[in-house]
């Protein structure tokens, strides 16, 4: 596995879109004393590649396609203190490949930077060619005006600000 960068040498050309089934998108967060976690599904990524290895990735998914354990806090997430998803319904990240990109989420648009890994390519018993992709980042949701929380009894927020995202793709060859 080697590490993402703008012009990956040996990376096969082609566009390649996401597999929903063997993919995941996700979040986690700091919560309380633990770590809560979420993914979206379904969502959309596309990874374009040119001859010289250039690559640009982008992906979005629904705010309303979020999936977490209690149905409450689904509602809540939708919500504006978080997504948003009636104003603001489509969650994208975009640009080159290159470790930066721009994310925007309820409307806002921040550069982030991505982190990752690119495996080789295999042939899939399916007959289609696969590439597995891992990134991740962190971001600050204050940035994106998701700003709530709450007090836990010892005077400390329940929520933190830092949200990890994370994205293990299997692309397919189109």
């Amino acid at each position: 596995m080697s590490t993402l960068t703008q012009t990956q040498e040996g990376l096969p050309a082609g566009t390649w879109s996401g597999d929903p089934v063997h993919s995941h998108v996700g979040f986690e967060i700091g919560y309380a004393t633990g770590t809560f976690r979420g993914s979206f599904s379904p969502f959309e990524a596309r990874l374009d590649v040119d001859a010289n290895g250039a690559a640009t990735l982008a992906g979005e998914a629904r705010a309303d396609s979020v999936h977490v354990l209690d149905e409450n806090l689904t509602a809540h997430l939708l919500a504006p203190d978080f997504f948003d998803a009636e104003r603001t319904p489509l969650l994208r990240f975009g640009d080159d490949l290159a470790i930066s990109g721009v994310l925007t989420l309820k409307g806002v648009s921040v550069p982030v930077e991505i982190q990752g890994t690119i495996g080789d390519s295999f042939p899939h018993p399916s007959g289609t060619e696969r590439l597995p992709l891992k990134i991740e980042t962190t971001v600050d949701r204050r940035a994106f005006g998701i700003d709530w929380n709450m007090e836990l009894p010892n005077g400390e927020p329940a929520l933190a600000n830092d949200v990890k995202l994370t994205a293990d793709l299997f692309l397919v060859k189109g």
